[in-house]
């Protein structure tokens, strides 16, 4: 399968919070299947949320430097940048979708980033966005989706 996946940043932040052992549990598996597809992607707004999030409100918090590690690592999924294209994509999904600003941007970034995916349990399951589809990764599983295409 080669459609791409956008993650949103709770995906990675229960990767390391071991204080949500099921979603940790979840979470590491879909990385996993991600970094073994080649088929994840992010923008530059999840890593600073991502590095934000695990070093200063995780209990225990990760060091700077381990986190700093995950993101240099993660920048082999090409992170879309937040520019002028993203932005005026979000204003337009914002309009249309009622979203947050935010989670505008991310849709925006994902729709850039040419993914068929957006996992994320901040939007509803199987919300259809454009082409756009949202999977809550903590209800489907990457074997569930991957069998699919």
């Amino acid at each position: 399968m080669t459609d791409k996946f956008f993650v949103d940043t709770n995906i990675l932040v229960y990767s390391r919070d071991a204080s949500e052992p099921e979603k940790q549990v979840r979470a590491l598996a879909w990385l996993k299947y991600l970094w073994e597809s080649q088929n994840g992607r992010l923008s530059f707004q999840v890593l600073q949320e991502y590095y934000s999030t695990v070093t200063t409100k995780l209990r225990p918090g990760m060091a700077a430097p381990s986190a700093r590690e995950d993101v240099q690592a993660l920048f082999a999924w090409k992170p879309i940048p937040v520019g002028a294209e993203v932005v005026k994509g979000a204003w337009f999904i914002q309009d249309r979708y009622n979203l947050s600003w935010w989670d505008a941007l991310i849709v925006s970034a994902a729709q850039i980033g040419g993914c068929v995916y957006l996992l994320t349990e901040d939007l509803s399951d199987g919300q259809a966005i454009g082409s756009l589809q949202v999977l809550n990764p903590f209800r489907r599983s990457p074997e569930l989706i991957g069998s699919q295409s």
